[in-house]
């Protein structure tokens, strides 16, 4: 699924200004033999000599005082993922449901706020119901997530380059390495799409196909990746809801 001609088109939109990853490989050394180099990558992906390199931590100060752990990658593969990310929302692109904003070509936040302030002034909705998925990019399941993606993809080798990427150990900041059980690649470019995929099953189609056709009135779903409203007519159906919410992200 992915060749030479794509990495190199995958090139000019890569960020070449990031700091380097555990090979201390900048972008601009790679390039100096850049067609050679991803040949070579191309050789490793066909023969699956291809092996996803330890991801480097590293953390930046937030606002309230606490530092957010950051995951820098090798360049090549920050390559390999911005192909996967592209394949992933060509594929994924058709299978998306309307009420899904974040990680989409031509949607974005304010997208999501304009939809929702028009239904909820000019819908019959009384009822609202927020959700706020705290460290969700953090405690992915593994095993359901791929399980998900072979729904859609037959490619092993495609699913097995993901798995790689979710298994890839990470380097702290005082040497020791971590072996994440789950979540999506720290600070991974195909990790959005991979949360999208994982929350368009577990919310979005169950909302859709589940809960719509069970409650007894109109009732519509928002999402922008792990932050979502649901409005509905009638008060019994928006605390059945609020009740169902917890268990289906627990299951």
């Amino acid at each position: 699924m992915i060749d030479a001609e794509m990495l190199l088109y995958c090139w000019g939109d890569l960020n070449k200004d990031a700091a380097s990853g555990v090979d201390h490989v900048s972008a601009a050394q790679y390039a100096k033999d850049l067609h050679a180099n991803v040949a070579a990558l191309v050789e490793k992906l066909k023969e699956k000599r291809y092996r996803a390199r330890l991801v480097r931590r590293s953390y930046i100060p937030k606002e309230n005082g606490k530092k957010r752990p950051l995951g820098i990658l090798v360049i090549e593969d920050k390559l390999v993922q911005l192909a996967s990310a592209k394949l992933l929302s060509a594929i994924y692109e058709q299978e998306f449901l309307g009420c899904s904003y974040a990680y989409r070509p031509n949607r974005g936040p304010l997208d999501a706020v304009k939809d929702l302030t028009y239904e909820l002034q000019c819908g019959a909705y009384g009822y609202v119901v927020e959700l706020d998925i705290k460290g969700y990019f953090d405690s992915i399941d593994h095993g359901w997530l791929l399980d998900m993606l072979s729904l859609r993809i037959d490619d092993k080798a495609f699913l097995n380059l993901i798995r790689k990427w979710l298994k890839a150990g990470i380097l702290d900041t005082d040497g020791k390495i971590i072996h994440p059980e789950t979540g999506t690649p720290q600070g991974g470019i195909v990790s959005p799409v991979l949360a999208n995929v994982y929350l368009h099953h577990v919310l979005d189609l169950w909302f859709e196909k589940m809960v719509k056709p069970q409650i007894r009135g109109e009732a519509q779903w928002w999402r922008f990746a792990d932050d979502g409203v649901c409005a509905f007519r009638f008060k019994e159906d928006a605390e059945r809801v609020y009740r169902e919410l917890p268990k289906r992200l627990k299951a």
